[in-house]
């Protein structure tokens, strides 16, 4: 049986909605980057509080993502992006009147669960809409859309906190998400028939605990370090959930989350090069800005405009890696793609006082060259292995997985760089004292702590550079991926396009 074919003309209507809808979700994510700084001045908070904009964003959507598999299933299209939206923008407007952090961090977490059903829903629709001789090269054109949004992002994000406060970001956002949810309002139409499938509480329960566990206590150790017992405490509970979530699944009928995609050897492969990769990937979107405008004193603006080459060559590279793809499969861009990266992540390892604003511009852009080679080609070779009924599951796995490891990477990094940074400032301080005989002046301690500040940084980039040669390695064993055979061979019958987009 054929299942690489597909006759039925993608529909590129709903498709234009939903990728429009991701759009301004990815636009929303690289705004935030560049305002970090300036939130920390304005609510007082520390790098290790302020990541939790970036890393509660993702506690939330690694909650939620594990749902959308049965959300998929069960219901249709329209219902889940107009809810999606709904909670989106409500959020928005939540972070843009907040003047406290904890309310902005909940603005943050509300745009989290309407963007977790986001990305699931639309990978799923464009897996069944193209065949697979052609999904590389679909995925390379609507990612040249997504990828847009990242690269205006932080040059939009350094003007706008440049010139205004950082609340004009979601000022800005809130208006465009109310004209995306009434676009979908009145455009999408399709219909859902009817699907006798309910949801595992328990499951849900065991997965929030689990994975929200998991992530508040790496999160945490930022702040409370490794050794207090809400870490390690919550972690520990986060595994055993985990465990018990796995175990319960395997044993149900009808999963809410199928860890059966594993079974198939390049979704697995794939899996563990997309998370050791967004370990690696998160930290530096984090660190950089830290870099450029703490350390340097380089404008939001100026900092927004050297991340802007290399957002624009990730977003031109997207349709010409899914060319590629389509020709050559994923392992030989995957091999080069890792080895442009860790090169690159490397040299971000060297930072000096001195490092030239040119250089920074021309190795950033260097390594998202590299990550283009590597996020979709990797990615969608472990999809194409899957057979059709196992879509919803793997692109629902794929998103908790790429948020997981996002969270648990920038958790661990920043705190290696606080732990570093901390451990640098105190030998430095007791060499300033053993000098001087005495407490040294405000301008050497604030020099002593900018000087720590960066080495740690180096050292967290080093630390990355070593988990990207592990990825290296792995991409050695990838294969060309074809649909494997479904052991649960439905029978043969007419299947309407709505029906197909919604996962059957």
């Amino acid at each position: 049986m054929d299942q690489s074919i597909n006759t039925d003309r993608p529909p590129y209507g709903l498709i234009a909605v939903l990728l429009i809808g991701a759009f301004i979700t990815f636009l929303n994510n690289t705004l935030l980057n560049i305002a970090l700084p300036s939130i920390m001045t304005d609510l007082q908070v520390e790098t290790a509080t302020v990541q939790w904009l970036t890393t509660g964003f993702m506690l939330v959507s690694g909650v939620m993502i594990p749902t959308t598999a049965f959300l998929i299933r069960k219901y249709s299209v329209r219902n889940l992006f107009l809810t999606a939206m709904s909670l989106f923008t409500v959020g928005t407007f939540i972070a843009g009147i907040s003047h406290i952090f904890i309310t902005l961090l909940l603005g943050r977490m509300v745009q989290a669960a309407g963007a977790a059903i986001m990305m699931p829903l639309l990978m799923n629709v464009m897996l069944v809409s193209f065949p697979i001789h052609k999904r590389g090269t679909a995925m390379g054109v609507f990612g040249l859309i997504l990828m847009f949004a990242p690269a205006i992002g932080p040059t939009l994000s350094g003007w706008i906190v440049e010139h205004y406060n950082w609340r004009a970001l979601f000022y800005f956002i809130a208006p465009i998400a109310v004209i995306i949810l009434l676009l979908g309002f009145f455009m999408l139409k399709d219909k859902k028939e009817i699907v006798d499938i309910k949801l595992d509480s328990f499951s849900v329960l065991l997965s929030s605990i689990g994975f929200g566990g998991l992530l508040y206590g790496f999160s945490s150790a930022g702040n409370k370090g490794w050794d207090n017992p809400q870490v390690f405490v919550t972690i520990g509970i986060g595994v055993i959930s985990l465990t018990y979530f796995i175990i319960r699944q395997a044993r149900l009928a009808d999963p809410m989350l199928n860890f059966g995609v594993y079974k198939y050897p390049m979704f697995a492969l794939s899996s563990v090069i997309t998370m050791i990769m967004n370990m690696a990937m998160f930290s530096g979107f984090l660190l950089l800005p830290i870099y450029v405008q703490t350390i340097r004193g380089i404008s939001p603006m100026d900092a927004g405009l050297m991340l802007l080459p290399g957002a624009l060559l990730n977003a031109a590279m997207s349709p010409i890696t899914g060319r590629l793809f389509d020709s050559f499969g994923g392992k030989i861009l995957a091999i080069i793609g890792l080895a442009i990266t860790g090169i690159a992540t490397y040299l971000f390892s060297q930072l000096t006082f001195e490092t030239t604003y040119m250089f920074l511009v021309i190795i950033h852009a260097i390594r998202m060259l590299g990550l283009s080679l590597v996020m979709m080609p990797v990615s969608t070779n472990g999809l194409n292995q899957l057979p059709r009924r196992l879509y919803p599951h793997g692109t629902a796995m794929n998103n908790t997985l790429n948020q997981v490891s996002g969270a648990i990477g920038t958790a661990l990094l920043v705190t290696l760089m606080s732990i570093r940074t901390e451990n640098v400032v105190t030998r430095m301080m007791r060499d300033a004292i053993h000098q001087v005989g005495g407490e040294p002046t405000a301008e050497v301690q604030q020099q002593i702590l900018l000087t720590a500040t960066l080495d740690g940084i180096n050292f967290t980039f080093f630390v990355s550079t070593i988990i990207i040669a592990l990825a290296f390695v792995l991409a050695f064993f990838i294969k060309r991926a074809v649909p494997a055979e479904d052991p649960i061979e439905e029978k043969p019958r007419h299947t309407s396009l709505v029906t197909k987009l919604a996962g059957q």
